[in-house]
């Protein structure tokens, strides 16, 4: 990257960024408490992970203007590591998640997001927006919160959607948080939940500290396990917000500079008493949405967020959060695809299954890796389902030399096998066969085998048979999985 394209994502929009960041660190830190309490820590162990990670990713990600920080996905599979092992455990896992992630980046794994489809991306949008939605369940059930905080909410959304058609110069979800607290604050609405009911802010900046754990193999085989599972997850989400914040913005990112600067945050975070994170879509729509674009907003994001715990602790606290449900609630309706529900309709049914089935895994399991991996594998079924169906096998017979030619079109794989056998006639007397391979390509083991069963019948029948037509790459993988060198002897 030259010091032109450096110096571009850092400036060129800094009002933009700088208030929309403040709106971020702002929203984060309800959900940084949350993620705490899910993963069963203390919140500044949340706090100082989304801190760090905003940082480092601001300096070292792939993708200027996308927020990542301490979230549900990563904290829901640390439960059960603190409750069995403790702290110090997490922070370790922590770290050896970042540095599996940066091997990933080294290996340019990134790169399979090119085999996510469409669907699954849209199932992975419906299905975060629907979780940001149920997530603000627990400040709205009746049972739980004043009838106030109902009046509060939509007195937000109408300043988040209203506002903006008259003024610009602020972010309308920054303007919100600052009428509604001033509003809770000078009428004295006690009863008002507010961001310090969901737990004690930090009041000191975070410090350099190693796990303490021994260092054995023990402990790797404790910790391995949890950190696979929070780099692949931590490294799915991410990648899949980078697509939806270039499409947002039209433009492109790096993949593989994105894996490194998660390994990077997340080793960091570690180093800091944090625990491991990723890219947030919600906060990272409230972002772009909010005029954010450039490394600036992530990093003032990051660095505001520390400044309001540590500093402004006590104000922020009071903070209501209907202000932030409100937020959280406009998130939640700008990332949802509602054209997609109209194009239930007029899409094909296999991407309508594939998008449905990714939406309902991730809001049962609440395991953003479970849905996207299944939608990921239907895909690929459907895939393989339609390219199936375009194989064509045909055949003529000359009859002067008894001869039959079989012309093979299309891709011969192991959705294909089954048709493939049934195309040969082994009682037919012929002296010659000649299997044409001219418009086919032979694409794995199984459609190997098959080709060396349909050779070794015909010669048992003592018919001549020759294989022809072959391209390179069909002819490279005959001969190195063909069973003794049936078809290699016979074409």
């Amino acid at each position: 990257m030259t010091l032109s394209q450096w110096r571009s994502q850092w400036t060129g929009n800094t009002r933009a960024d700088i208030l929309s960041g403040l709106v971020v660190a702002l929203a984060l830190i309800p959900e940084a408490i949350a993620f705490s309490i899910i993963a069963g820590v203390d919140p500044k162990v949340g706090l100082y992970a989304s801190f760090m990670i905003a940082t480092v990713t601001a300096l070292f990600g792939g993708r200027p203007g996308m927020i990542s920080a301490a979230t549900a996905a990563t904290a829901v599979l640390m439960g059960t590591l603190v409750r069995q092992h403790g702290l110090d455990y997490l922070l370790a896992a922590s770290i050896l998640a970042g540095v599996i992630q940066m091997i990933a980046g080294a290996l340019n794994l990134g790169t399979v997001m090119r085999f996510v489809s469409k669907s699954v991306m849209t199932g992975f949008v419906n299905a975060l927006a629907i979780l940001i939605f149920m997530a603000q369940w627990p400040e709205l059930d009746p049972s739980k919160v004043p009838p106030i905080t109902y009046a509060l909410v939509i007195a937000g959304l109408a300043i988040i959607y209203l506002l903006p058609r008259v003024f610009r110069a602020i972010p309308s979800p920054l303007i919100a948080i600052l009428v509604l607290s001033a509003v809770t604050i000078g009428l004295g609405l006690d009863e008002v939940h507010t961001v310090a009911d969901m737990g004690a802010l930090p009041d000191q900046l975070p410090s350099l500290l190693i796990p303490d754990i021994p260092f054995t193999f023990e402990t790797l085989q404790i910790i391995l396990p949890y950190s696979v599972a929070v780099a692949v997850v931590g490294l799915l989400e991410s990648l899949m917000t980078q697509n939806i914040v270039d499409e947002m913005t039209d433009t492109r990112s790096d993949r593989k500079q994105e894996c490194y600067g998660q390994g990077i945050a997340n080793v960091c975070s570690g180093f800091i008493g944090g625990m491991a994170g990723c890219a947030m879509i919600g906060q990272s729509v409230i972002n772009v949405t909010s005029g954010g674009r450039t490394r600036l907003s992530t990093l003032t994001a990051g660095v505001a967020l520390l400044i309001f715990c540590v500093v402004l602790g006590e104000w922020v606290g009071r903070i209501p959060m209907p202000a932030l449900v409100a937020i959280m609630i406009m998130v939640s309706i700008g990332t949802f695809s509602w054209a997609s529900i109209g194009q239930l309709r007029t899409m094909p049914m296999s991407s309508n299954v594939v998008m449905l089935a990714t939406v309902a895994f991730v809001v049962v399991t609440h395991n953003l890796a479970i849905g996207v991996l299944v939608g990921v594998l239907l895909s690929g079924i459907f895939f393989a389902g339609k390219i199936a169906q375009m194989t064509e096998i045909t055949s003529r017979l000359n009859e002067t030399h008894n001869l039959r030619t079989y012309y093979i079109k299309g891709q011969v794989f192991f959705a294909t096998v089954e048709e493939f056998n049934r195309a040969f006639d082994f009682q037919e007397k012929l002296e010659r066969v000649v299997i044409d391979l001219t418009h086919a390509h032979i694409w794995d083991i199984s459609s190997v085998a098959a080709l060396d069963r349909a050779v070794g019948k015909f010669r048992l029948a003592g018919t001549e048979v020759k294989v022809v037509g072959m391209n390179h790459a069909t002819e490279t993988i005959i001969d190195k999985l063909s069973n003794g060198g049936q078809v290699a002897a016979g074409h």
